[in-house]
């Protein structure tokens, strides 16, 4: 059993110890996300959401605007903007001390969300600027990783790539460029999901352990994704049981936040493995 690397990321002063697995809640403010659960449309569910991401034992609040589900309608930048800046002001509003990243793989819009909006994190799905189809370029102004340098906030970065191997070189490589910038703490995340067929993601999933030779923290994003309901028949709405193994199975491969829409499952499921892990020693 695997433990997570004993790393503490720095939110606007406040520290995070990521040695013990934390929790990060999905809030879309989106009609067309993966799981119909978590599309939050009005007000009143944005502010609801929040509040029971943070009640039900989540650390961070991760605030998208662009479905990246496969077959989701392209966003506009100024449409991905109004969205975000409306949903972050009723989460600041409504949990004003929560970690809250944004879910976003344009730079402007990152600005905007960390400068003038209140957001912490960047979570950046494009692993700087490609997409997850064989590696092509996202036409976006402006430099992901270089803003990251500059605003120096924590920093999620998520791979395309579909085997470990590839992924480490990539990771490797990439870290060392936002190290370059200036770039403090910076999160990993293998994507599941992203550039990636059914077998790539459970071969992934058997050899994650290797990620942590980076000696960074690895967030998991599973939740409710096809790699799921794929294998084993249904939708979304049924891919719980499913999210909740792979999860575990991922604590125990090292990972240090679990990226979900089903919060109290996720601190749950922490707990236990936590405990077996206190076991061990």
């Amino acid at each position: 059993m695997n433990k997570p690397i004993d790393y503490t990321i720095n939110v606007r002063g406040r520290l995070i110890d990521l040695s013990k697995p934390k929790v990060m809640g999905i809030l879309n403010v989106t009609p067309d996300s993966l799981f119909s659960g978590s599309r939050k449309q009005t007000e009143k569910e944005i502010a609801e959401r929040a509040n029971a991401i943070i009640e039900e034992g989540g650390t961070f609040i991760d605030v998208g605007a662009f479905s990246t589900r496969p077959g989701a309608f392209e966003v506009s930048e100024e449409e991905e903007v109004r969205r975000l800046k409306w949903a972050l002001e009723i989460v600041r509003r409504e949990q004003p001390d929560a970690a809250v990243s944004v879910d976003t793989y344009r730079p402007v819009v990152a600005r905007k969300c960390i400068e003038e909006w209140g957001a912490d994190i960047i979570n950046d799905v494009s692993e700087g600027g490609l997409t997850g189809i064989v590696n092509t370029p996202i036409n976006e102004s402006g430099n992901m990783f270089q803003l990251i340098g500059e605003l120096k906030v924590p920093y999620i970065l998520m791979s395309v790539k579909s085997n470990i191997k590839d992924m480490l070189k990539a990771f490797a490589a990439e870290v060392q460029q936002l190290r370059d910038y200036g770039a403090k703490d910076i999160i990993l995340d293998p994507g599941y999901c992203f550039g990636k067929t059914l077998d790539d993601n459970y071969q992934i999933l058997s050899e994650a352990e290797k990620l942590l030779v980076l000696d960074l923290p690895v967030l998991v994003g599973v939740s409710r994704k096809s790699m799921i309901f794929k294998l084993v028949g249904g939708i979304p709405d049924t891919s719980l049981t499913g999210t909740v193994a792979i999860n575990t199975m991922s604590l125990m491969k090292g990972a240090g936040i679990l990226r979900v829409h089903d919060v109290k499952d996720a601190v749950d499921t922490v707990a236990v493995v936590e405990k077996m892990r206190a076991m061990h020693g």
